[in-house]
């Protein structure tokens, strides 16, 4: 191309710096690169955003994923992109996207240091239910449209705040794991031999399957939903996530069945016919593990195993992929139609007791300390090391998807219920043929993107 015509199409590309003000308002790195706070200069606009620039020469294959899936999933619960600038003096790339101030992460490590020191947080009873409702919600929308996440934990869901008609609302981000999965040219284990990050792996991902479903997003959905019922990570293991092409890894398999017990033949019919079967015989001991079980578990944890939210996380919490619930059955599972109904506002209007996200400059270094102090003997669980792994796109295409949320169908004895009973930010797949993604609501008062 020539010189002078880049040079000239370049200067008449809006700038992201023109449009909008960020600087020294960090409040976000990874090894994608940083995310910001930011306001547009137009004085008509005084929404928040998040501006995430995405490090290296050029576009990587991740964030390519990311904007062709993001481009076209628009549904209340998953990650919103507004824009993307390019920068080809820097050959840099920036994404515009929604700005949570909150995430289940940072909502979880408040609530257990709340708890540790006996403190009381005020908040919502249905706050976890509503929650769980919306992340299900979000997750029955891209299984819906045959789309994968492959990396979900508490710090990839995002909680909106501030006072707008978006308050209280959860947003599944980090897409850049994501994948259509309704047609693979190759087994999706071929192309990516380690998926999801450790403590929320399932246990088909850990014995090396090489055809996995959309229940390993199920199993990760579990672990989250125990870990905002008990403020703890249910298999937590204090080994490094090593990167390394092996999904096999014996302490996260000791921990799932410290706490699960061990899976006989009779729960997990196909386990014989996993990869890493014979290894687990020769490492694992079943008399060892006899007494385990997830009931004890969550009774130590005052979670009764006769209540409707042990029930449901039994369900999620399957060893047998086969036989794990899906969100669009887990969405009509009892739990969420016994007192108090789930909200849309998860904070159901009350104030917001979690603090907001403080910017960092750039001399801090919040992810190294976090992953030292995770594995300190004594130290409080922190965020699991996150895997990466090079995905390769196919291209296919999703299928419409139409949905009547349960807000809409109960929402007046929610409005009712409600008086009464007072991070990150990565994606998919690049096609040609992207995933349709029409969302039709029959309420007109609930948010559209």
């Amino acid at each position: 191309m020539d010189f002078e015509f880049k040079t000239k199409l370049n200067d008449s590309r809006e700038k992201v710096e023109d449009l909008f003000n960020f600087e020294g308002c960090k409040v976000g790195r990874g090894t994608y690169g940083h995310v910001y706070k930011a306001r547009s200069k137009d004085s008509k606009d005084s929404n928040d955003y998040a501006l995430k620039q995405i490090e290296g020469a050029g576009i990587s294959m991740s964030a390519c994923r990311e904007v062709a899936l993001l481009r076209e999933l628009k549904h209340p619960n998953v990650i919103s992109l507004k824009r993307v600038f390019l920068s080809h003096a820097v050959r840099g790339v920036w994404l515009l996207l929604d700005y949570a101030e909150h995430d289940l992460w940072h909502i979880i490590k408040f609530n257990r240091a709340a708890k540790a020191h006996k403190k009381v947080v005020q908040v919502p009873k249905s706050l976890v239910k509503s929650l769980l409702y919306q992340i299900l919600d979000g997750i029955h929308y891209l299984h819906s449209n045959w789309v994968l996440h492959r990396d979900l934990k508490p710090a990839n869901i995002l909680v909106m705040g501030g006072d707008g008609p978006q308050r209280g609302l959860i947003k599944i981000a980090d897409m850049g794991f994501a994948r259509l999965f309704n047609a693979p040219l190759k087994p999706l284990a071929d192309l990516d031999p380690v998926v999801v990050t450790f403590w929320y792996r399932a246990p088909e991902l850990l014995l090396g399957a090489k055809h996995y479903t959309k229940a390993i997003d199920i199993w990760a959905i579990g672990c989250i939903f125990a870990e905002l019922l008990t403020s703890e990570p249910i298999f937590h293991c204090r080994q490094e996530d090593i990167k390394t092409t092996t999904p096999y890894n014996r302490d996260q398999l000791d921990r799932i069945f410290t706490v699960m017990g061990f899976p006989s033949e009779k729960d997990w019919e196909d386990i014989r016919k996993m990869p890493e079967h014979s290894t687990l015989m020769k490492d694992f001991r079943k008399n060892n593990y006899t007494n385990n079980s997830l009931s004890k578990y969550m009774e130590r944890h005052k979670v009764r195993h006769d209540g409707r939210a042990f029930q449901l996380l039994a369900k999620l919490l399957v060893m047998d992929p086969t036989n794990r619930i899906s969100a669009e059955e887990a969405l009509k599972d009892p739990y969420f139609s016994e007192d108090p109904l789930p909200t849309q506002d998860v904070f159901c209007g009350l104030p917001i007791p979690y603090p907001k996200r403080e910017f960092i400059s750039d001399d801090e270094n919040d992810d190294k300390s976090a992953k030292n102090s995770q594995n300190k003997p004594g130290s409080s669980p922190q965020q699991p090391p996150s895997k990466r792994v090079r995905v390769i796109p196919h291209s296919q295409q999703g299928q419409e998807y139409q949905k009547q949320t349960y807000y809409q169908r109960s929402d007046a004895s929610q409005h009712q219920q409600s008086s009464k009973s007072q991070s990150s930010y990565m994606l998919g797949s690049s096609s040609s043929h992207r995933p349709s993604a029409t969302v039709h609501y029959t309420a007109s008062d609930n948010p559209r993107y």
